[in-house]
């Protein structure tokens, strides 16, 4: 009977020696004595204290795997820090240096051998990288620039081989001064330093496959429920769903999304009844804090779920505000079916593409039907409706689609005024209406509902940006950012444009630059950003980009789409426009 093949999550480290051959063919006997001195005296030691394990050895290299992303970079920074003390003592023609490339990936296991992308990336980043030197993938960047002592440099987007997608690649340099992140390191946002929690999707137990939106769309509640307090940070689902069908350990959980709480549980449904297990787990020190089991019928789904956050809310420790302990307990609907419908909605619409769109619709219509006084799902509507107009899937025009989500929006606020995405999607609208004044409100009253949702923090950075005030933009945005260690690439966009408004425009280029795909618009902000930074050859090939896209591109159409409230920040871009190329 054949083995088991065995995958798991990892950070992969890849080494190789640069020049091997020469060194063979100049001094064999010289060179392999010294790469077992390497072995035995760096390496091997270097990978266990990092709680690293080698995999492979190569004759000119070897690959490792590390429970942690950041025990895998400092590994890797420690090695190359011995490596070249070691080497400045040796002969130039005979020093040896090597190539590292590390990444975040599933590695598969048989029998005889390993194999996946996360293992082919990591390959493919070393020989980007310059011996003595280290490339990372944007993957680990993201978990260790605020953990590590080093500075990074974002060397752009790569395509390697046999990969379809770009890699965005990092280098580390270790023997300059630290990063901004690393100097910081101890001083972190107040978001960082609460108690931090990351809510694992829930296990479906049932022998119904169907059935898992259920258990995602509980898992989305809960993360919701627990965002609204103010005295949590807590991981959004997008980062925390990375997860979802992988057999990953709390302790690697916490380690790789940065959070001291983990939690953990399963649903198991069957007829009329649900079961619910549930465990709060402290990732840092492998420590399980509480558990419970919940056997309910289904129409007390909704107290389930407040009394899992409630629950979890009471054991983590520190300050956690008494009136959000006693918050009003609001069950959106009577009716059971209607509340399924709006769970697989939700996991559908974040599918992001035309035909779960169209069934997301679907449902959430049908949800209606059932129940015309379900805010929430009225509002999801409005939410879906606005995706499918975004992305081109919608047939109606933008006046009827725009009245049909107003309506909603307006039905939901006047049965439930406590919604967050309710205000987060008003306020979306009224910046498409230039109605900056309402906007803001709407972002402020949304912003106090759920303080660590990621899609309300980033707009309201986006708002900031609009009524000429970039800088506190720029924050919000990077807190957005923090909240979401996964956030969709528009995100980069909004930051963009708030450095550009902000006249820092380099670092309006940076941003831009993290989007494998621009539209006309990100494209037109980075080549108005090099107009002003003088460079009008390198500005005038991001126009050409944009009129690639939409050939009748012009100064007018551009600056239709924008919604700044200060002339001032008009006449700014309209110029950067015009000084890229971009006719009137």
């Amino acid at each position: 009977m054949p083995e088991a093949i065995e995958q798991r999550l990892a950070a992969i480290l890849v080494a190789d020696m640069e020049q091997y051959s020469r060194h063979m063919h100049e001094d064999e006997r010289g060179t392999v004595r010294e790469w077992q001195a390497i072995r035995e005296k760096i390496i091997k030691p270097s990978v266990d204290k990092f709680s690293g394990q080698i995999i492979k050895n190569t004759g000119d290299g070897f690959l490792a795997e590390f429970k942690t992303v950041s025990g895998a970079v400092e590994c890797a920074v420690a090695m190359q820090s011995l490596l070249i003390g070691r080497a400045n003592h040796q002969p130039e023609q005979q020093e040896l240096k090597f190539r590292m490339g590390i990444n975040l990936g599933e590695i598969t296991f048989d029998q005889d051998d390993f194999y996946g992308d996360g293992v082919n990336i990591a390959a493919r980043l070393e020989g980007l990288s310059d011996a003595p030197g280290i490339c990372v993938s944007s993957l680990v960047y993201d978990q260790v620039r605020k953990k590590v002592n080093c500075s990074f440099e974002d060397i752009g987007e790569h395509t390697v081989k046999n990969i379809d997608d770009p890699v965005r690649v990092f280098r580390i340099s270790c023997d300059g001064p630290p990063t901004k992140s690393a100097e910081n390191s101890t001083e972190t946002s107040n978001e960082a330093q609460m108690p931090s929690i990351a809510v694992l999707p829930f296990d479906n137990m049932s022998s119904d496959p169907e059935q898992d939106f259920f258990a995602d769309g509980l898992t989305e509640d809960i993360i919701t429920e627990l965002s609204r307090f103010n005295d949590l940070f807590v991981i959004s689902r997008n980062s925390t769903f990375t997860f979802k069908g992988k057999a990953t350990r709390a302790i690697e959980v916490a380690e790789k999304l940065n959070v001291q709480y983990v939690v953990e549980g399963s649903v198991r449904k069957a007829a009329n009844r649900v079961r619910v297990n549930v465990q709060l787990i402290d990732g840092r020190a492998d420590r399980h804090v509480w558990a419970e089991r919940y056997d309910r019928d289904l129409e007390d789904i909704f107290k389930i779920q407040d009394e899992i956050t409630a629950s979890i809310a009471s054991t983590l420790p520190g300050r956690i505000v008494a009136d959000n302990v006693d918050r009003a307990r609001k069950i959106p609907t009577e009716s059971m079916p209607a509340y399924e419908c709006v769970l697989a909605g939700k996991v559908l619409h974040h599918k992001s593409n035309k035909k779960d769109n169209a069934e997301a619709l679907r449902l959430l219509e049908r949800a209606i039907e059932l129940d015309p006084s379900y805010a929430h799902a009225i509002a999801w509507r409005a939410c879906v409706t606005g995706q499918a107009f975004t992305y081109g899937w919608l047939e109606k025009d933008f006046s009827a689609a725009l009245e049909g989500i107003t309506k909603d929006l307006e039905k939901a606020l006047s049965l439930d005024g406590d919604d967050a995405d309710i205000h987060r999607i008003l306020g979306a609208i009224n910046i498409a209406n230039n109605n900056l004044e309402q906007a803001q409100r709407h972002q402020e009253k949304a912003q106090r509902l759920n303080p660590n949702y990621d899609l309300v923090v980033v707009q309201s950075g986006e708002l900031m940006t609009w009524l000429g005030r970039p800088e506190e933009g720029v924050n919000l945005i990077r807190q957005a950012m923090e909240l979401n260690p996964f956030h969709p690439p528009r995100f980069w966009g909004h930051l963009g444009r708030a450095y550009f408004t902000g006249k820092h425009y380099q670092e309006a280029v940076s941003a831009m630059e993290n989007i494998e795909t621009p539209d006309v618009l990100q494209l037109a902000y980075t080549a108005a950003s090099h107009a002003y930074l003088g460079d009008i050859q390198k500005a005038r090939i991001f126009t050409d980009a944009a009129l690639g896209l939409n050939s009748n591109l012009t100064i007018k159409d551009i600056m239709a789409m924008q919604h700044y409230g200060n002339a001032d920040d008009v006449s700014h871009l309209s110029e950067g426009l015009s000084l890229a190329g971009f006719i009137n």
